[in-house]
């Protein structure tokens, strides 16, 4: 089902307004940023001074591309990869187009054109996209002076999985950067496999504190901060998000 949904023409129109809608795709009167999440992961969680020259990236779970796109204003290389095929179609035309053209939902059965524009000031070509799965990534990928995973490892079915390959992934010194809200659902991740939000042994276990368990022998935690974001369904439905960002040095 989470599958499904991720490849739907819905999804799509929905994450290419999160992506790259403008400011009459806003909530009126509410957060001045609040379409700007994909930016943010990059302007306001990487540390643009540690980077070495030439560096390559890694935006793992990049959906339509934005934050691929924002890393390259920083990284030589960068490399996006996503589950779902259409997600990837659209952030290889974006790539090589610097637009894509769609309709989003209005009202019931009224749509309305946009078109998702990559600022033109960002080199594309450092840019590639391909598909795969984060738990299972494909081998030769090389490591990397930076990985993100932006809203990732609540939509995974096995997160400590998937978090056990990033040692291996980032180089001495580089830089991984997770948001997530940690909406923990059974129809995207087994209850037994959550990293939190759950009782064990008559405690709470909170999805933080999990991932400082996983991720402490081979990082540092740098910065820890809330990110809001919102998912425009409709002009009078909205998904609002608080993804905490979570910032970490390779040892």
């Amino acid at each position: 089902m989470a599958d499904n949904y991720y490849d739907s023409d819905r999804a799509l129109s929905e994450y290419l307004l999160f992506h790259y809608g403008g400011h009459e795709h806003r909530i009126p009167g509410a957060l001045a940023d609040d379409f700007q999440f994909p930016v943010r992961c990059v302007s306001e969680c990487l540390d643009t001074a540690r980077l070495p020259p030439q560096a390559r990236a890694l935006d793992l779970g990049c959906a339509v591309g934005r934050s691929s796109f924002e890393l390259a204003r920083h990284c030589a290389q960068v490399l996006g990869i996503d589950f779902s095929a259409s997600f990837v179609s659209v952030a290889t035309h974006l790539r090589d187009n610097g637009s894509f053209s769609f309709i989003y939902i209005e009202e019931g059965e009224l749509t309305r054109p946009h078109r998702a524009v990559v600022p033109p000031d960002i080199d594309r070509k450092r840019v590639n996209f391909e598909r795969g799965d984060a738990v299972n990534l494909r081998s030769g990928l090389g490591q990397f002076d930076v990985v993100l995973m932006a809203n990732l490892i609540d939509r995974v079915d096995n997160p400590a999985k998937c978090l056990a390959q990033l040692p291996g992934l980032l180089k001495s010194g580089g830089q991984l950067i997770i948001t997530s809200p940690y909406t923990w659902l059974g129809e995207y991740t087994p209850r037994e496999n959550w990293l939190g939000g759950f009782i064990r042994d008559g405690q709470p276990v909170q999805t933080f504190d999990t991932l400082k368990k996983i991720l402490a022998p081979h990082f540092d935690l740098s910065r820890r901060q809330d990110l809001p974001f919102v998912i425009r369904e409709h002009a009078r439905k909205y998904q609002l998000g608080f993804a905490e960002a979570t910032c970490w040095k390779r040892k």
